[in-house]
Order: structure tokens, then C-alpha cells, then sequence
């Protein structure tokens, strides 16, 4: 994969809209029919800028290498919550 490339995860679909948040927190909304087709809530995804900063979507692609390492990341943490977890319900 290139490495003049940045990495962006898309969080959620809201109304035709992609909102993708980066690894710094920073949000991108934009029109979801700009992304590549198949893409899917939690994909990752590789973004190219032009020499003006902005970004070139038809040439952004899912990186399903990194996808796969996040998801996995995220079972782990997952899996180790709820060895923590005591179960039972929420007394407020």
C-alpha cells in the first residue's frame, strides 16, 4: 500500500452521509455515494490528498488488511470487558 496515504475508519452512515473519524479524533462527513461501493461501518479506509490538501476520493479504497487487525483489536478488547463483567443488572 502507498504510503502517502492516511487512515480513516468509517464509523456510521447518517441520511447518505459517511462520517469517518480518524485516528486523532478529526470527523470527515461526506456524501456516502463518494466512497468505494461495499463499503461497510467499521471498514477502514485509505485516503489520498492532492497537493492542495484535498481529498481525492476516487481514488480511495478500503484497506481490508487493516480492517481485519482493528476488528480483531476490538474482539480482544471486547472479549477481555467481559471477563471483567459480573453480570446481573444495573441497581441505580
Amino acid at each position: 500500500m502507498p504510503t502517502d496515504s492516511e487512515l480513516w475508519v468509517l464509523d456510521r452512515f447518517e441520511d447518505g452521509v459517511a462520517v469517518l473519524v480518524g485516528d486523532e479524533g478529526g470527523v470527515i462527513e461526506v456524501d456516502a455515494g463518494r466512497l468505494p461501493r461495499k463499503v461497510a461501518a467499521g471498514d477502514v479506509l485509505r485516503i489520498r490528498r492532492d497537493d492542495r490538501g484535498v481529498i481525492r476520493w476516487g481514488a480511495t479504497e478500503v484497506d481490508p488488511e487493516a480492517t481485519a487487525a482493528r476488528r480483531e483489536e476490538a474482539g480482544d478488547i471486547l472479549d477481555e470487558l467481559r471477563k471483567r463483567d459480573p453480570g446481573g443488572d444495573v441497581a441505580l
